[in-house]
């Protein structure tokens, strides 16, 4: 296991990151359990783990769902795809281009701009769209403003250019959109960042004694590991 999981401040807002090494840790997607429910809680995922010996080491809610808790966008688990690309424009978040993929293969781990993706299609076993991107090749989403008074809490994840770490990260004060791509480009040097969702967003940090609590979730992103 690389998993870290820790606490920073950035420009003065504080922020908790884990860090995944895609060759060391096991990095999965979790949406239904065996009888086709929703899981919508991270001690419901440990709990399905706890029969094989297994726990979440960490977990993050992983994209923008539906009222059902489908997810809005691309969504591939476990190499079966159940939700197709959605490459247009459209309301909220989510469509507010460019927005992006996050794309879990067994040896690489990358954010990838919507089109991009859908032109390449990568084999992912696992993925997941949301949007908007924060940082597309180095750059800031063209959208975001400096002076935005939309503040939210946050959490997205960016990768590194090897495609063999992803830092996932949650803003634990309101932050603006801004702030939060500035945290992945200027802080965390990643070239590609996509943020997952505002305000629902919740992280489950056990070497942190952290997890947090709150509404049903959609789609979860984890690293499982040995039962302590």
């Amino acid at each position: 296991m690389a998993l870290e999981c820790r606490e920073i401040t950035f420009d003065k807002l504080p922020f908790t990151l884990c860090e995944v090494d895609i060759e060391a840790d096991d990095l999965r997607l979790f949406l239904n359990d065996k009888d086709g429910d929703r899981f919508g809680h991270f001690s419901s995922i440990n709990a399905a783990l706890s029969d094989k010996g297994q726990q979440l080491g960490f977990a993050m809610n992983a994209g923008m769902y539906h009222d059902d808790r489908s997810p809005v966008g691309h969504y591939i688990e476990n190499g079966k795809e159940q939700m197709r690309v959605i490459p247009n424009a459209g309301p909220g978040n989510f469509g507010m281009l460019p927005n992006g993929v996050l794309c879990i293969q067994s040896d690489s781990v990358r954010v990838i701009e919507t089109l991009e993706y859908n032109e390449d299609r990568p084999e992912c076993r696992y993925a997941t769209q949301s949007g908007p991107m924060l940082v597309i090749d180095g750059k800031l989403h063209p959208r975001f403003l400096v002076d935005s008074t939309s503040r939210y809490i946050r959490n997205g994840v960016g990768t590194t250019e090897d495609g063999k770490k992803a830092v996932f990260a949650i803003s634990d004060r309101s932050v603006t959109f801004h702030e939060f791509g500035r945290l992945f480009r200027d802080e965390l040097k990643l070239p590609n960042a996509l943020f997952l969702d505002g305000n629902v967003s919740r992280i489950h940090a056990p070497s942190l004694d952290r997890s947090d609590r709150g509404w049903y979730l959609g789609p979860i992103v984890g690293v499982v590991e040995p039962k302590n």
